[in-house]
């Protein structure tokens, strides 16, 4: 059995979710279920007083008409998100017709054929490949730019008839650990309040109802006490790593691994914001003298490890810890930073936008713009006209060419981000950063999948910032995030 729009039925025995073996075991009024996956097990709990399974919550509901819910793309198998492997079974096991697979988002064109099971294979290529649903998105007729090219590689965006819509290749974030967001979605498009947990909540509602009109086709707006039951339900959600297959238990010893220890960590809005900024991203002084860049204190218990094959993955863990929190990076050109604080480099760390204390999103609105949007390299320059200039393969991404209004300055992107939002020359490219916990077990990674593994996500930030990361550093880092 699978976590999909199908009834889910809950028991003491293990349950098989979408080809990964998943055990629910009592906790108190909870659920807990454990999924395994590459680096060990992760484990997922509800401290609201729901089951993690809680199939009469509005989250498992049918609300829509096409089949879909919530937990159609959040699926407890894949720490509350959806997986390449876990897609392609499901394609498997009913032919291209489980409610994912549906044309008006999951396609990668809403006009594409679906009509055998050959065509929906090619027609879903990016959510199987991926794992990414298609997000339509049109240019604010106010904005400061102007689409003055697109390759669109499925024959859809920004010539339809939906108001020269943009196609948005983009990961369903998961819809755990929660408690820590300081913005919603990849855009932040449901960002409407900001400041504490209840302009979360009320983002979160307006979300639920948004998600189930356009990915479920509801025809109408959900109930305010629908919403209500969604966000109180995710809100309790809580995902981590407990096991690493190298490492042992990660609660072992005194550390602090695990969703148990995560569900207790505190989280104020703007708390470690290295910029200044206050809760709604803006108003930033550009420096915190209260900045801590120890962000991370997780494994702090296991400095002292001591040799052995569990010991030695201990230590690499504990190192990669430290390189996170500790390790210089000048950080230049980065929109949402540099520009904005007209600085042309800053001497930061990981932690400098991932700064809130062992969750790892940063704890105000502050879209970036890092390079993964930039578009493929040229053919003759790359050798194979699909990578990105930072190494991320792209070449399956539309490509827009946007000009500012009343100047020639150009910028060229896969997605336009934040700035299909705000309509703003300055967001184009910009996107939030995710929180860090449960990564192992719901790649890919970024916003556009583009990183399958977490060793490319660590390849590209080592070639972005000119780190020059040692292979031991390397693989010290994939320990540590593996390890959240």
């Amino acid at each position: 059995m699978r976590c999909s729009s199908r009834r889910i039925a809950v028991t003491l025995t293990a349950l098989v979710i979408a080809g990964i073996v998943a055990a629910p075991i009592a906790r108190g009024g909870d659920t807990i279920v454990e999924v395994e996956n590459e680096s060990g097990v992760s484990r997922t709990i509800n401290v609201g007083g729901f089951p993690v399974t809680a199939e009469g919550n509005e989250f498992f509901l049918d609300l829509g008409v096409n089949g879909r819910r919530c937990v159609t793309c959040h699926e407890p198998s894949a720490n509350m998100s959806v997986t390449p492997a876990g897609l392609q079974k499901r394609f498997a096991d009913t032919h291209g017709m489980d409610p994912i697979f549906r044309a008006n988002d999951g396609s990668n064109s809403p006009l594409a054929d679906v009509s055998t099971v050959g065509a929906r294979r090619q027609a879903y290529s990016m959510l199987l490949r991926k794992a990414v649903i298609r997000v339509g998105i049109a240019i604010p007729t106010d904005a400061e730019f102007e689409l003055v090219d697109v390759k669109d590689p499925y024959g859809y965006a920004g010539n339809n008839a939906n108001g020269n819509e943009l196609s948005l290749f983009r990961r369903p974030l998961p819809t755990t650990n929660l408690a820590f967001l300081s913005t919603v979605m990849w855009d932040g498009r449901e960002t409407l309040r900001t400041g504490d947990a209840a302009a979360i909540h009320f983002d979160l509602a307006h979300q639920a109802n948004g998600a189930t009109q356009a990915h479920a086709q509801a025809q109408a707006p959900i109930s305010d006490a629908a919403r209500d039951a969604i966000v109180a339900y995710e809100m309790g959600l809580f995902t981590a790593q407990v096991f690493d297959k190298r490492a042992g238990s990660l609660t072992g010893d005194g550390a602090g691994g695990g969703p148990d220890v995560l569900a207790t960590q505190r989280f104020v809005f703007g708390g470690n914001d290295p910029l200044g900024c206050d809760s709604s991203g803006k108003d930033c002084t550009g420096s915190n003298p209260a900045f801590d860049p120890v962000v991370f204190t997780i494994f702090d218990a296991w400095n002292r490890v001591t040799g052995g094959g569990r010991g030695n993955a201990r230590a690499a863990i504990v190192r990669g810890q430290a390189l996170f929190n500790e390790k210089a990076i000048t950080i230049k050109g980065v929109a949402g930073i540099n520009d904005d604080f007209g600085v042309a480099s800053v001497t930061g760390t990981c932690t400098t936008c991932h700064d809130t204390a062992n969750a790892g999103n940063h704890s105000v609105p502050a879209p970036l713009d890092i390079g993964v949007a930039d578009p493929p390299v040229p053919a003759q320059a790359s050798g194979n006209g699909v990578q990105n200039q930072f190494g991320l393969p792209v070449g399956d991404m539309p490509v827009y060419t946007l000009r500012k209004k009343g100047s020639n300055a150009i910028k060229v992107v896969t997605d336009p981000g934040r700035a299909l939002i705000t309509g703003k020359w300055d967001d184009v490219g910009r996107f939030k950063g995710p929180i860090l916990r449960g990564l192992a077990g719901r790649g890919p990674y970024f916003h556009n999948g583009a990183a399958a593994t977490l060793r490319e996500v660590v390849d590209f930030y080592d070639r972005r910032f000119e780190i020059h990361l040692s292979e031991q550093e390397k693989a010290d880092l994939v320990a540590f995030l593996r390890a959240l």
